[in-house]
């Protein structure tokens, strides 16, 4: 069965744009990770400032596989970084890492 980690990142309530086109820009390096089912970053539709950043995993090793890589520095660099620039200035304020296991649901 799968797992579930959980990036809750709370913004400045007009950061939440900025957030989004990082991520549009993010390198991708998680994609190819080994165990790596999937990615869904989400925005909130209500006065909340935190956004949900969903990966799905086939186990608890490819999540910590992927966490202790060099792919993972570098899927964490900016497109500036990547492209020699300086590091822009963090748009969270605060992150938790939440963590499931897919228990029930249903097939789509």
């Amino acid at each position: 069965m799968s797992i579930i980690k959980i990036n809750a990142i709370t913004v400045a309530a007009d950061s939440g744009d900025e957030l989004a086109k990082r991520f549009a820009a993010r390198a991708g390096a998680v994609d190819g990770a080994e165990g790596f089912e999937g990615f869904e970053l989400l925005q909130p539709t209500d006065e909340r400032t935190t956004w949900l950043v969903i990966t799905r995993w086939r186990d608890e090793g490819a999540f910590n596989g992927w966490l202790n890589s060099s792919a993972f520095g570098q899927g964490h660099r900016s497109e500036a970084e990547r492209a020699g620039g300086e590091a822009p200035k963090p748009v969270g304020v605060s992150s938790e890492l939440w963590s499931y296991r897919v228990s029930g649901g249903s097939a789509v």
